[in-house]
């Protein structure tokens, strides 16, 4: 993987306080939904519905800490991957929504900062293997942990299904 691989460009979409639940991302009524691109549509539906129409392709959402409490849903990280999120970056995530967000080829860039430096329509260049981020609309240097080049890889086969079909492709049958 080169390095340009892992950088990614966008705009910040939204800046999101503290303890952002799985609720609050995608409301539980809509968890009969299985088409995971129809769940883009109830994105923050209740608290934060401006967002959805705020959001572009490739834009990041930017939050303080434990992003994604709340319950397991995987709904909840389908739902910003398929609305065009770029990534999430957050000072802290649930443990469980990072996993589901990795799976799904969703980069969770863990920054303890970037909440505070960052505002809506700020310009980001994310090195997701360098771990910093630079807000280049301020000219500042933002601290984020490096993701795990595995992690990486997921992301870039756009999640470990993909990851896995590419990977096993081409091996040979067992028997």
């Amino acid at each position: 993987m080169s390095d340009a691989s892992s950088i990614l460009c966008g705009r910040v979409a939204a800046v999101l306080g503290p303890n952002i639940d799985t609720d609050i991302i995608y409301p539980g009524r809509y968890l009969n939904i299985t088409d995971r691109e129809k769940t883009a549509e109830h994105l923050f539906e209740l608290a934060y519905p401006e967002i959805r129409s705020k959001l572009r392709p490739g834009d990041f959402i930017v939050a303080a800490a434990n992003f994604g409490c709340g319950s397991s849903r995987e709904q909840a990280a389908a739902a910003l991957k398929f609305s065009g999120c770029g990534a999430v970056i957050a000072a802290s995530f649930a443990r469980i929504f990072y996993r589901n967000a990795i799976n799904l080829g969703l980069p969770a860039i863990v920054s303890p900062s970037a909440h505070l430096e960052c505002s809506e329509g700020d310009e980001l260049e994310i090195d997701l293997a360098g771990g910093l981020i630079r807000n280049l609309s301020r000219n500042l240097s933002i601290a984020a942990a490096p993701l795990d080049p595995r992690a990486i890889e997921l992301i870039r086969s756009g999640g470990l299904i993909p990851y896995l079909k590419a990977k096993y492709a081409s091996a040979p049958a067992a028997g």
